[in-house]
């Protein structure tokens, strides 16, 4: 039977099978020496609230990394939380912290903005492009917060409710960012003229649309970068087109490394101190190249 580890940390989302973040924490704990163990656990909306119950009573936690459907369920669960946190409605990490009583603290964060642009800069996007942004949940907000480092000359938000745009909106508004709105019926066209997409939506979701891409001969994409964080399958039907155009693609899986870098460096604290190594062997972990 394995030794216990000093600390704990876990992946919660639901469902959460499909989940890489193990294979990168524990990549990254083993070579900076963190004794601390890290799983997946299946946490629906409905049981989160008695599942930070029960986290709340236990000594040991280092952190959490919240995926979806969690992401906004979790900002009420928190003590404190970041302004980033506090600008997007949504946060994907959780650190424990406790006092010298054993009293602990919940504190939120958001490295999912940190991770998008690792993943466009390391594919190439360029600053000052037009963006689209395809879905409207929290990875679309965070998303927005990410292209707003990246400058572009505009922004069009692609949905199918185009009323459930608001928080996006917002979040634009307060970033400077230059937004529009679009119904899914003009997203075809919001891409043909765009230099960086980032699809937010989750797997097979954007099917419909790289068929339409699929049936516009001749389109050459060599300049316009796609991220779509959907990983699982890979390439998605949208990536493929996208490839097969020209185009250069974002693996979804360099966007969960990039923000799980952040998510180690607030679990460990001080024992993190070469992020570039951390970046490597979760790199090798999951079968990407390394930087």
């Amino acid at each position: 039977m394995p030794a216990a580890h000093q600390y704990q940390a876990a992946v919660l989302g639901h469902p959460i099978g499909h989940s890489r973040s193990p294979a990168l924490h524990r990549a990254a704990y083993e070579l900076i020496g963190f004794d601390c163990s890290y799983r997946a656990i299946d946490v629906t909306v409905d049981e989160l609230p008695q599942f930070v119950r029960t986290v709340r009573s236990e000594r040991g936690w280092a952190g959490l990394s919240v995926t979806m459907p969690l992401k906004a369920a979790m900002v009420g669960q928190m003590d404190r939380t970041s302004p980033l946190v506090d600008l997007l409605g949504v946060l994907n990490t959780v650190v424990f912290e406790y006092d010298g009583d054993g009293r602990v603290t919940l504190s939120g964060h958001n490295t999912d903005v940190a991770g998008i642009v690792g993943a466009l800069r390391h594919g190439g996007a360029r600053e000052g492009q037009p963006a689209v942004i395809l879905g409207g949940g929290g990875t679309a907000a965070a998303a927005a917060a990410a292209l707003a480092e990246l400058k572009p000359s505009g922004v069009t938000l692609c949905l199918r409710d185009p009323a459930k745009a608001g928080n996006v909106q917002a979040i634009a508004r307060q970033l400077g960012l230059p937004l529009r709105v679009a119904g899914w019926d003009q997203a075809a066209a919001a891409v043909q003229r765009a230099g960086t997409v980032v699809c937010t939506l989750p797997p097979r979701s954007a099917d419909p649309l790289a068929a339409q891409l699929a049936a516009q001969p001749g389109t050459d994409r060599a300049g316009s970068v796609l991220l779509d964080v959907a990983y699982d399958p890979w390439p998605s039907e949208l990536a493929a087109v996208w490839q097969g155009q020209g185009g250069p693609v974002v693996h979804g899986l360099e966007m969960l490394i990039y923000q799980a870098v952040e998510q180690v460096r607030l679990f460990a604290g001080d024992r993190f101190t070469d992020a570039a190594d951390v970046t490597n062997v979760m790199c090798d972990a999951v079968g990407a190249p390394r930087r």
